[in-house]
């Protein structure tokens, strides 16, 4: 039984994380919840339910709005960053699901591992801006990185603590979206509806226009280069439609390992959670044959440049994949928005990579301050370009 926080409640996989905790009952207990102000309804009911010791949430109009409500409820309420700091830090906290959307989560989670706490982690931004500093520190700390991305979570499940040095490379699968098999010219009328309709996985905005462009994909190689501590060229990715194979690790000696299921987040969240050990079952079973036939492409590279993107940006290393992430995190807003087309996103993300090539401020070597500083980077690039 662990003491849980969870940062991020109100999300796809904050919900699946509790109904995870809520099928198997012995994992864990929840002792703190954060979430953002747009679904406060639910994240009233959320702690009602669980009754945690805090909760937080990031806004502060949504955090009098919920005072108001749960007067009767002795959990203690806080708001914004600091509230985020405060939970993670709870002595009796052992391990925290960090599930926030974007950088947000960053400084929740250095301070987390600083205070001990093993992570489960959902969020990117945190290894894709931050993994070499991130890394370290979890190293100094002792701590748990555990993945809750499927495809992190399979490598994990593959590598088993096998010897690093047996490991040629990993092989992140990818399901290639809605428009896997459009080439470039299809993709300039694409409307936002039709890039939020994933043939695979339910997942929130955000994330499912990245599996549309493909830098969700590409956001994972940077993350698998440090949560595996791989070299880029050790990185690579195949498009398998059928999203049952999960990732692969190919080893020295030419054999590769695989993890399978259904495409069912709850068992990637469980693997994390219940960590060393299985619990039971959270999802459908899967029936191999009633499986269809597993197949495997190439990524289309050219009409979906991301992984040549991020490829770019990881191997150029220093503040470089921080940029690519505040770039896209920034333009798929402004698709959501309707202010930008889809092949917008990877006009502005190579812009911005561009623009931090030439900037004489630029450092290989940077600190946690210099991560945050890209956002404030990517803010200013972005309203020179819009000015002109």
């Amino acid at each position: 039984m662990k003491n849980i926080v969870l940062l991020g409640s109100t999300g796809s996989i904050g919900t699946q994380t509790l109904d995870v905790i809520e099928k198997n009952p012995g994992l864990g207990r929840i002792c703190a919840l954060a979430a953002r102000g747009s679904q406060l309804d639910l994240f009233a009911e959320q702690i009602r339910k669980y009754r945690p010791s805090i909760a937080v949430v990031y806004e502060e109009e949504a955090y009098w709005k919920l005072k108001q409500r749960l007067s009767d409820v002795p959990t203690r309420l806080l708001w914004g960053m600091q509230g985020l700091l405060e939970a993670v830090s709870m002595e009796e906290a052992e391990l925290v699901v960090t599930a926030l959307v974007g950088m947000i989560g960053l400084e929740p989670t250095v301070r987390a591992i600083q205070c001990g706490k093993d992570i489960a982690l959902a969020n990117k931004e945190t290894l894709v801006c931050a993994g070499e500093l991130i890394m370290k520190l979890a190293r100094q700390k002792r701590v748990a990185m555990l993945p809750v991305d499927s495809e992190h979570g399979a490598i994990f499940q593959c590598l088993d603590q096998k010897p690093a040095a047996a490991v040629s490379s990993i092989i992140l699968t990818a399901s290639g979206g809605p428009f896997r098999g459009k080439k470039q010219e299809d993709l300039r009328a694409i409307t936002r509806e039709e890039a939020l309709r994933h043939p695979n996985w339910v997942m929130g905005q955000k994330i499912t226009i990245d599996s549309a462009t493909l830098f969700n994909k590409g956001l994972e190689m940077i993350e698998a280069r440090w949560l595996f501590d791989k070299r880029p060229e050790q990185i690579q990715v195949v498009v398998h439609p059928q999203s049952i194979v999960h990732s692969m690790v190919e080893f020295t000696d030419g054999s590769i390992l695989a993890q399978m299921g259904t495409p069912d987040m709850r068992l990637p969240i469980e693997a994390a959670i219940a960590y060393p050990s299985r619990g039971g079952q959270v999802a459908p079973p899967l029936e191999l044959i009633h499986c269809p036939p597993l197949t495997f492409e190439a990524v289309d590279e050219e009409t979906f440049p991301a992984v040549a993107l991020a490829r770019h940006a990881m191997k150029r290393g220093g503040l470089f994949p921080a940029v690519l992430n505040a770039a896209n995190e920034k333009a798929v807003a402004e698709f959501l928005q309707l202010r930008i087309g889809f092949l917008d996103i990877y006009r502005r993300v190579e812009e911005a990579l561009s623009a931090f090539e030439r900037c004489t401020v630029r450092r290989d070597a940077y600190t946690l301050e210099d991560v945050l500083d890209v956002v404030s980077w990517v803010e200013s690039f972005w309203k020179a370009g819009d000015s002109h």
